[in-house]
């Protein structure tokens, strides 16, 4: 077990790593005041280029951004998505096994009467990276 801030998530040795999962919880890094720019280099670093991240969470609607996080615990895609890049990962899929259309994303997640519509996104570090903060090359 690793018991750790989330800008930390994983141990300093960690490395050559295949995949990172992140399930279900980058919203609430929002609310926990996590940086997650920060928690993003990380993974990035602890990657082996060609590795994967995996990040899953419930759909906020358009144009909600990160104001859902704490009440409906949701977040806008497009803002996860820009910020794992940030960190220079590359999208390289989208899951769609985990949407559903009739979820009208203004409910909260734990009192919804539909199926949560949900997104999964993976990323792959490049195989040529560019320098981050704790990796200058």
């Amino acid at each position: 077990p690793v018991v750790s801030q989330m800008e930390e998530l994983l141990p300093a040795a960690a490395g050559n790593l295949d995949l990172v999962t992140f399930n279900f919880f980058y919203h609430d890094t929002v609310n926990l005041g996590v940086d997650c720019a920060k928690m993003n280099r990380a993974v990035f670093n602890a990657l082996k280029p060609g590795g994967i991240y995996i990040v899953a969470d419930h759909s906020a609607r358009l144009g909600t951004g990160i104001s859902d996080t704490k009440s409906l615990h949701r977040i806008e895609e497009s803002i996860l998505r820009r910020e794992v890049e940030a960190a220079g990962f590359r999208l390289a899929a989208q899951g769609e096994f985990l949407r559903n259309p009739q979820d009208t994303r203004d409910v909260q997640v734990q009192k919804n009467t539909v199926p949560n519509d949900e997104f999964v996104l993976k990323f792959v570090k490049p195989a040529q990276t560019r320098p981050t903060e704790s990796n200058p090359m």
